[in-house]
């Protein structure tokens, strides 16, 4: 992500597009403003950090933009702006997976203070994927018996229990696990667990009820 954030500020309203870009550009944000979610759609999805989508404009509307964006995989947060009545509307974009929605008139510092943690959001999402993109490198460089040991140690099988199953020393089964462990960046049993339910080789343990 670069050093000075861009945003895209999307409503019909031309004077509420330079308001809203002299706001964000005042706090050290830049800006790319659109008339339209057609042009929206047309620019670079990697350009825009945050996304100001107007929920109602001529053309494509707001909700419209956002499954489009969603189609074709762009994950940059939304914000929905909203008019008087519009609410149900902002609703049903937060369900589809907008960041939130603030209200016009706006006060300005509720929409530059949602419009950070949409950002900060966005960062750990970007960071998120990052860690997950070298885990699965690293998990792809493996050898296939060690991909295999993996996923029975996750199920929670002894060494002896994984030899037998796969016709071969508990010693061989423990130097592939160390090997593998070593690859994916594991430093105990409990972590390489978790990168194999990030990786999705097993299912999460449900979550323990708390005492009634």
């Amino acid at each position: 992500m670069p050093d000075k954030p861009c945003i895209a500020v999307v409503d019909d309203d031309q004077a509420l597009r330079d308001s809203l870009t002299w706001l964000l550009d005042s706090v050290g944000l830049s800006t790319l403003a659109y008339g339209d979610g057609e042009a929206l759609l047309d620019a670079e999805p990697e350009r825009h950090d945050v996304i100001l989508l107007d929920v109602r404009m001529p053309g494509l509307s707001g909700l419209q933009v956002q499954q489009r964006l969603g189609e074709r995989g762009d994950d940059t947060p939304v914000i929905f702006m909203t008019g008087h009545g519009d609410v149900p509307m902002a609703v049903q974009a937060l369900k589809a997976g907008a960041c939130d929605f603030i209200e016009k008139p706006f006060n300005h510092q509720q929409l530059i203070d949602t419009v950070q943690q949409a950002l900060a959001q966005h960062r750990r999402h970007r960071r998120a994927q990052a860690r997950l993109e070298a885990l699965r490198e690293r998990y792809a460089g493996l050898r296939p018996k060690e991909r295999q040991i993996l996923v029975h140690v996750a199920e929670g099988l002894t060494s002896r229990e994984i030899a037998a199953e796969l016709g071969i020393s508990a010693k061989t089964v423990e130097v592939y696990r160390l090997r593998a462990m070593k690859a994916l960046g594991a430093a105990n049993l409990a972590e390489l667990v978790r990168l194999c339910v990030a990786l999705e080789l097993v299912a999460p343990l449900p979550e323990a009820r708390s005492p009634s």
